[in-house]
């Protein structure tokens, strides 16, 4: 059995869209927030993924985090309306990245990945924000903005996988899963 190791309801929907057969149980764990994107999201993600392992060696549990950087600095969650349109401010115009970093623990065996997507901004007026900020889309994202939703709207284009950008990168996925569509039609 697959165990999700999230409370991200973007990683629920794109493992039911998978079809995966998977259940969900939240870890319990403080995200770090310090250092270099890269180790950042794959130390959260394996933290993530250990916590709910304990106890459970004979099932896959997926651990998952996702960062939004630009020039540096890493735009979590924002914590209110405020913040959020502080980060989309700066995002309106120019190239970020997006990091995810997933971890799957199974049976004592600990693999991960990481992966990276460019996403450059439209450029927005205030009252582009505002609108998106009404949505409330915001709320529990990464960088403040959702693009498989009415988010997209904010996005010029994209450079890597889009499932990054939404918070489980499928491909990476897939290849720690062990075989690509293989993972899909296993019972």
């Amino acid at each position: 059995m697959l165990i999700l190791a999230s409370r991200s309801p973007q990683r629920r929907a794109i493992l039911e869209q998978l079809g995966l057969p998977f259940e969900v149980v939240e870890p319990c764990v403080e995200e770090t927030t310090d250092g270099e994107p890269e180790a950042l999201v794959s130390s959260n993600a394996l933290r993530k993924a250990r916590s709910v392992a304990a106890g459970r060696s004979s099932d896959r549990v997926l651990g998952a985090d996702t960062a939004v950087v630009l020039d540096g600095d890493v735009l979590g969650k924002p914590v209110d309306r405020a913040q959020a349109e502080q980060f989309l401010m700066r995002l309106a115009g120019s190239t970020h990245e997006v990091f995810s970093g997933i971890a799957i623990c199974h049976e004592g065996i600990e693999s991960s990945s990481t992966a990276v997507t460019r996403v450059r901004m439209r450029s927005l007026e205030r009252a582009d924000i505002a609108w998106y900020l009404d949505t409330e889309e915001w709320r529990e994202r990464a960088g403040g903005y959702a693009i498989q939703g009415r988010g997209a709207a904010l996005v010029e284009e994209i450079a890597g996988d889009f499932w990054n950008v939404v918070g489980l990168p499928v491909p990476e996925l897939l290849r720690l899963l062990g075989g690509g569509f293989q993972a899909l039609r296993a019972p």
